[in-house]
């Protein structure tokens, strides 16, 4: 008898490993499969869904998208599950999650922070030095820290890499006193052009770009939830739960 409780075991280890693997396969055969099609695109990694079949991924800087398990169909866009509470966004449910996570393992060193002398909430500022509402955003810093709230900055200069918006923000981000060469850009005023190496400005638009982060400013909750665009002071406040 403890002979065949061994051997139903190692059957059923077996067959789980094999899943694991098989799972493992069409995960990478659709990335393949994705990349070969526009090898122009950067996607991130491939998992399941509840949906059995179906498979998603996300484009960097774009959409997410679901696909067929044998890789011939996708649609991109919202994905939802009708519940008895009403309708309910997964794809959207699952990033905040993966923000959360992802977000976790940045260094606050890297970011630019403007806290508050007491601290009750705290926002995640995907920002760009050029864009007009991410400068009316930076006006409110008073009044945020009134309310208690702490804004930490991360670099997303929408015009890519390498661009005049990234040489401004990330030589901001490589001066003596960031904070001040931030608010002075946001300004309208010029700072000297100074990106050092290596700087954190690459890693938070890459991460911007994984997380659903298309436009700035991209205010992301400490639960992972992604705020859409300029908030007053008062309704950033509510929405942060003070």
């Amino acid at each position: 008898m403890r002979k065949l409780l061994i051997v139903l075991f190692l059957m059923v280890s077996q067959l789980s490993l094999s899943g694991v693997a098989a799972a493992k396969s069409v995960d990478d055969q659709l990335l393949e499969k994705l990349k070969k099609a526009r090898p122009d695109f950067q996607f991130g990694e491939v998992s399941s869904t509840p949906i059995k079949g179906i498979y998603k991924t996300n484009i960097v800087n774009g959409p997410t998208i679901y696909i067929t398990a044998d890789g011939k169909y996708f649609f991109a866009g919202d994905f939802f599950e009708v519940s008895d509470n009403g309708l309910v966004n997964l794809g959207e449910k699952e990033m905040e999650q993966e923000r959360v996570v992802a977000l976790s393992k940045l260094s606050l060193a890297d970011m630019v922070i403007f806290a508050p002398e007491k601290t009750k909430a705290y926002v995640y500022v995907f920002t760009d030095v050029d864009c007009y509402y991410c400068q009316k955003l930076h006006q409110e810093m008073p009044a945020l820290h009134d309310l208690g709230v702490e804004v930490r900055y991360l670099a997303y200069p929408r015009a890519g890499i390498g661009s005049p918006s990234y040489r401004k923000i990330a030589s901001a981000w490589c001066a003596d006193n960031p904070n001040e060469s931030l608010t002075a850009l946001k300004n309208g005023e010029d700072i000297p052009d100074n990106v050092c190496q290596p700087n954190p400005v690459p890693e938070h638009f890459r991460i911007g770009g994984q997380l659903g982060v298309a436009g700035t400013p991209a205010l992301v909750t400490a639960d992972g939830k992604l705020l859409p665009g300029y908030m007053p002071a008062d309704k950033l406040a509510e929405a942060l739960g003070l």
